[in-house]
């Protein structure tokens, strides 16, 4: 739970979480390395200096350090753990459902812990998401559509196996779709994370949650025309977000630009753990008062309200999360964190 400077409770979902193992013993060959590589390139750029890692524990740590940095050090009241396998990288997978659900069951009524599935697999990854439903009872997949396998380096949402994934998908009730629509992570191709396949995939299932995370960044404007007119499209901002620290203005605009395309009821916060840790951005966040005069030209505001939205509630309704029952069940008082 973060309090507020003021003293107010705000209920945390962090959307966007990894329980990875990316470490030298796990990696499979030189993309392996360049891949995490990037990840702490990202970490060391963009993360306050008091709040930076060493490598090694970066490259692969505890689910005990995890379930401290989120809940208890950390202001989350629950977190949205992703998996992404990367098997053509890493020996057992980078972040897999199976590793991240033995965690999840450690700590009761915390995770969230979201699948992950290949169209390029066939009859296979129909298969596999029967598991995952059966299995582990998921609402949610993460998608990395620049996922290297074999000769292929990526696909599309829009493509027939990807369409029958999808279909099965909203047949079982597994409705938020998470897609890595971002910034590159070096060895993966730029243009396979491209954003314009949403808008036809999220036009043919209605039923379906199309959270897509990074808002596309660096393909901001092209995200924005898409969400602004496809109902079921959300923006989860992972990377944009610690942007807040070195560049203010810069997340300024592009918050600015996010709440007058996409709105605040379609945004959810994420903090792409561990690439960054939670706690110093949710403090930033709900201190962040947008420039007047981005106010003035795009004609909103950044209230406490639309954080509490952004923060929280809008990931608790895509997930049909209760958040008084969800409070209660957690104790709010006894894991509140105090706002700095």
């Amino acid at each position: 739970m973060f309090i507020t400077p003021s003293g107010e409770e705000v209920f945390v979902i962090d959307g966007h979480t990894h329980f990875w193992d990316g470490s030298p013993a796990n990696q499979l060959n030189v993309h392996g390395k360049q891949f995490i590589d990037c990840f702490y390139a990202y970490h060391t750029s963009l993360s306050p200096k008091d709040k930076l890692w060493p490598k090694e524990q970066f490259e692969k740590y505890s689910a005990d350090q995890m379930y401290n940095d989120l809940f208890v050090d950390g202001p989350d009241d629950m977190a949205v753990v992703q998996s992404t396998y990367l098997t053509e990288f890493y020996k057992n997978g980078f972040n897999t459902i199976d590793r991240n659900a033995e965690m999840a069951k450690k700590y009761k009524d915390r995770f969230i812990v979201n699948g992950a599935f290949d169209p390029r697999d066939g009859e296979k990854a129909l298969e596999y998401i029967h598991y995952m439903k059966e299995t582990f009872g998921i609402k949610g997949v993460k998608l990395y559509t620049a996922e290297w396998k074999g000769d292929s380096r990526g696909w599309k949402l829009t493509d027939p196996n990807a369409y029958r994934c999808l279909e099965l998908c909203q047949k079982l009730g597994i409705t938020n779709i998470h897609v890595h629509k971002g910034p590159t992570i070096i060895p993966l191709d730029k243009d396979a994370f491209d954003v314009h396949d949403v808008d036809h995939a999220a036009t043919d299932f209605q039923g379906l949650n199309f959270i897509i995370e990074h808002c596309g960044l660096p393909r901001l404007d092209d995200f924005c025309w898409i969400a602004v007119q496809e109902t079921n499209v959300y923006g989860g901002l992972a990377v944009a977000l610690p942007f807040i620290h070195g560049r203010p203005r810069y997340f300024a605009e592009v918050i600015s630009e996010l709440l007058f395309w996409v709105g605040e009821d379609k945004l959810l916060f994420g903090s792409d753990y561990a690439i960054w840790t939670p706690r110093w951005l949710v403090e930033k966040f709900w201190n962040f008062e947008l420039p007047e005069d981005l106010k003035q030209e795009h004609g909103v505001d950044l209230t406490p309200q639309a954080k509490r939205k952004i923060l929280g509630l809008n990931a608790a309704r895509l997930y049909g999360v209760d958040v008084e029952a969800q409070k209660a069940k957690l104790g709010q008082k006894i894991h509140a964190t105090a706002a700095e």
